[in-house]
């Protein structure tokens, strides 16, 4: 119940700078960020992981070092593939992390291997058209709800921006700088429309041609009796028009 109870105040914005920014680790998580070897890490792309063979996974993991790389506190991407993607499996979580992108940046955390929660520079105009100027946080591949966030939360570009991702189920849920930009959307699965999402897969961390940073991984697994009450709360509540 404690668990349940802080994380909706992460919602409410009540606690989120603090305990996001906290120096201590908060109850229940892991720090997941890689050391400088990348170890329990390798790489990846924007494909169904049941089609991976080992030969490309092995290129893929043989360029990781040519892109990314440990600068002190930060984890630093030039901006080109591959991704970075945990070695290892999630169901259902949550995520912690703090992001910061370039001028005209772009970016995205895949959730159990699917896209995405786009990150992005809402002042780049050149990709108003895709929907930039309405912010970063939200399931840009998703066709249905969730797309958009629900309200700009983005620092100005080149700050850093901290971010609370709960997923359990298919539903994600998304604070950006205390602001709730996705109220339990869920994820479609980019790779077949018809089937539902993915019940475990990686966390991927994705740039798209420009300079990222990322900082404070950190993940705590949601056991199952918990997933289960979370599941039961989400899918009772009114359906909106």
């Amino acid at each position: 119940m404690r668990r349940l109870a802080v994380f909706a105040a992460l919602i409410a914005g009540s606690c989120l700078s603090s305990l996001a920014m906290a120096e201590d680790m908060p109850e229940g998580f892991v720090s997941i960020f890689p050391a400088a070897s990348l170890a329990g890490w390798v790489g990846g792309t924007t494909i169904d992981p049941s089609t991976i063979t080992p030969e490309q996974q092995a290129k893929w993991d043989g360029e990781l070092h040519d892109h990314w790389r440990v600068e002190g506190d930060d984890l630093v991407s030039d901006g080109h593939s591959p991704h970075l993607v945990t070695a290892r499996k999630y169901g259902d979580f949550e995520l912690l992390v703090d992001w910061n992108l370039a001028p005209n940046g772009d970016s995205g955390v895949y959730l159990r291997d699917t896209p995405q929660v786009q990150l992005w520079d809402p002042w780049n105009e050149a990709a108003h058209k895709h929907g930039a100027q309405k912010g970063s946080g939200a399931l840009w591949n998703n066709n249905g709800p969730g797309k958009w966030p629900l309200e700009p939360a983005d620092k100005p570009t080149g700050e850093w921006n901290t971010m609370a991702v709960r997923m359990v189920g298919p539903y994600v849920r998304v604070v950006l700088n205390d602001k709730l930009v996705v109220d339990d959307a869920p994820l479609e699965n980019y790779f077949d429309r018809a089937a539902p999402v993915f019940d475990e897969g990686r966390i991927h961390l994705q740039t798209h041609g420009s300079e990222t940073r990322f900082r404070r991984l950190l993940v705590r697994e949601i056991e199952p009796t918990e997933a289960e009450s979370l599941i039961a709360e989400i899918e009772s509540r009114p359906k909106s028009d």
